[in-house]
């Protein structure tokens, strides 16, 4: 491991909350930036755990007759909406996917890729309440570490405001051994995408259990998850 690597990895005890990643600059390579929206499909397949999630606590709420309404807040690369809907559909269950971004980049990622029965939206948490938007479930991926304090809280409320039954944010958890296995099994990658530089800034920037508990509100669980995930959970209804 690099001397620099080693300094990061002792500096994960604390959360980085200034740097920023290079995807979310504006002014990033392009062609960089879409490849990285096309890699986050196998990344987010090995380490999200959102299979494991649409089976125990997404697909109870799904039927045959009627459909269930579900919203991804902050889509990038669209692989997650597009796998529950093809999860569901598989299933032979009705499920209604809405996800929104409010980066037009990702809008114009998913956009080149063929229909999936998921109905994409340049658009923000706070436009949604904003127009009156319910919808059953509400879920989001690699978004909270993301947050500063106040964009959190405003996220938390916008997610209850329009889910009627199920929130879910899924993020990473900080920690060594996540870190040091994502640094190595990523590296190959470091020149051609964001994937590598900018999934490792994510870990330094993302919270540990207690700590995240500690700044939501009533009402919120977290609950760990393997490999090295929480969940933000809040349960509204049956």
């Amino acid at each position: 491991m690099s001397s620099s690597r080693t300094a990061s990895v002792r500096g994960l005890a604390r959360r980085d909350t200034a740097s920023r990643e290079l995807m979310d600059d504006p002014g990033c390579d392009p062609d960089r930036l879409e490849r990285t929206y096309r890699q986050f499909t196998a990344v987010n397949r090995l380490v999200s755990g959102w299979r494991r999630l649409y089976r125990q606590r997404i697909r109870p709420y799904l039927d045959t007759r009627r459909p269930t309404t579900l919203l991804d807040i902050g889509f990038g690369g669209g692989d997650i909406s597009r796998a529950l809907a093809g999860w569901a559909a598989h299933d032979g269950l009705l499920l209604r996917m809405t996800a929104i971004d409010p980066d037009a980049r990702a809008l114009r990622h998913v956009r080149r890729l063929p229909d999936a029965g998921v109905r994409f939206e340049q658009a923000s948490s706070a436009e949604l309440v904003a127009r009156g938007d319910r919808y059953d479930l509400v879920v989001s991926n690699h978004l909270l570490h993301h947050l500063d304090a106040g964009e959190l809280s405003a996220l938390l409320a916008d997610s209850l405001a329009l889910s009627r039954r199920l929130v879910i944010h899924n993020d990473l958890a900080r920690g060594r051994v996540g870190y040091g296995l994502y640094a190595a099994a990523t590296l190959p990658f470091a020149r051609r995408s964001f994937v590598h530089q900018d999934g490792l800034l994510s870990i330094r920037r993302s919270y540990r259990r207690a700590e995240l508990q500690a700044v939501v509100p009533p009402g919120w669980r977290v609950a760990p998850m393997f490999p090295q995930r929480l969940l933000l959970l809040c349960e509204k209804g049956p």
